[in-house]
């Protein structure tokens, strides 16, 4: 059967400036992505060349071109108009950062801090517009969650409130499990889950209001066993469970709702070391003497150091988290997760399609390695009965 001619270079010109102009008219996020993505369709129009018939491989070229543009290209967003949105955790990192871009962008920001003099919320009342409302708040007290949600009834009678940004959390301890106080997992679960889900039920009758959004910071230590951050990471996946039961519970009512799992971005909170090396002085000075004499206080040294080294790796720009927030409240159709930051998609490749112990080993190398406890050392007493007695069975 005789083949059809591929089309001269005239046509391809042709086809060029068309595609261009689609290019101009279309929103892209113009960067390494799009090139790369750009690269594979011409190899793949190579391939397609010597492979196919012209009206197949044009077939095949067509479907991985609209594919990959509507892929890269940002979605339609919704005007801002005179949308209200209350964030929440505004003294610093995400919280701030995303204060400032939606007060530019016009938006009604409400944003609560933990005090009303910190740092943070000085720079905001200096740079933001007068639209901004600051609040003051602790997740962890019910009258300063009611005191706000008063506020925020009363302030938005003309608006509405659009959209609610849960950005506010706790982590205070990194330890393993056993060397954590229960009352950090306590203090962590105030905040991050039962202080989030009181304020989020108490603005849903406005959100219903608006068929408006939801938008939460979780945590990848709250979908995958992260080393010493147990208390922080269990919370964090109760209130991501919370967030999708609300996501179905809530789609009749028109709410959409978004969970940002950002990577490890440099944010104040994150990278103040003296905060963490007294948090490390608090657990060593207040662990009971058996633990210590169990793990040795060079074990909990060793994952403070390692903690800390994993935080020099935090990336600087915080705009990733900001646009995913920004996507997440004006997207037309906005995703049910995000995953802002470099290699985050790679981790949860690794975390859902490789074994558990590859898991478990590229955990330890990108973030702690593995040191043994003082008492499981070679010549050291204390070995518990079932590893003597796995040791029997093995010589």
């Amino acid at each position: 059967m005789e083949r059809w001619p591929w089309p001269s270079g005239g046509a391809w010109l042709l086809v060029a400036a068309r595609a261009l102009l689609q290019l101009l008219r279309s929103d892209l996020r113009l960067g390494s992505p799009l090139l790369a993505a750009l690269a594979l369709l011409a190899a793949l129009d190579w391939l397609c060349q010597r492979l196919l018939p012209p009206l197949a491989a044009l077939a095949v070229l067509a479907a991985a071109g609209w594919i990959t543009l509507s892929r890269l290209a940002r979605p339609p967003r919704l005007p801002v108009a005179t949308r209200a949105v209350l964030i929440t955790g505004c003294d610093t990192g995400f919280g701030k950062e995303t204060v400032k871009k939606l007060d530019a962008m016009g938006f009604m920001v409400l944003a609560t801090v933990l005090d009303l003099n910190s740092p943070g919320a000085l720079e905001l009342r200096a740079c933001c517009s007068p639209r901004l409302k600051l609040l003051q708040m602790n997740l962890m007290k019910p009258e300063d969650i009611s005191r706000v949600l008063e506020f925020t009834k009363a302030h938005t009678t003309s608006t509405g409130l659009w959209g609610l940004v849960n950005n506010a959390a706790l982590n205070d301890i990194v330890a393993d499990v056993e060397l954590s106080p229960v009352v950090k997992f306590r203090n962590c679960m105030e905040v991050n889950f039962f202080g989030t889900l009181e304020l989020t039920k108490g603005l849903l009758p406005l959100l219903r209001r608006s068929r408006g959004r939801i938008v939460t910071l979780g945590s990848p230590a709250g979908d995958m066993p992260y080393p010493c951050l147990a208390a922080y990471g269990t919370s964090k996946a109760a209130i991501v469970l919370l967030m999708d039961l609300f996501g179905s519970e809530l789609l009749p009512w028109g709410i959409k709702v978004s969970v940002i799992q950002p990577g490890c971005f440099k944010t104040e909170s994150v990278t103040n070391v003296n905060i963490w090396e007294q948090r490390k002085q608090l657990l060593l000075a207040n662990l009971p003497q058996e633990l210590l004499q169990a793990y040795g206080e060079d074990y909990i040294e060793h994952f403070h150091k390692q903690f800390l080294n994993s935080l020099r790796k935090a990336l600087p720009d915080l705009s990733p988290v900001t646009e995913a927030i920004t996507d997440a409240l004006l997207a037309a159709q906005p995703r049910r997760r995000y995953y802002p930051g470099r290699g985050v998609g790679l981790m949860y490749f690794i975390h859902y399609y490789l074994p558990e112990s590859l898991r478990r080993r590229f955990l330890q190398t990108f973030f702690i390695s593995p040191c043994l406890p003082q008492a499981l050392r070679p010549g050291q007493p204390g070995l518990t009965f079932s590893q003597d007695a796995t040791e029997g069975t093995q010589t």
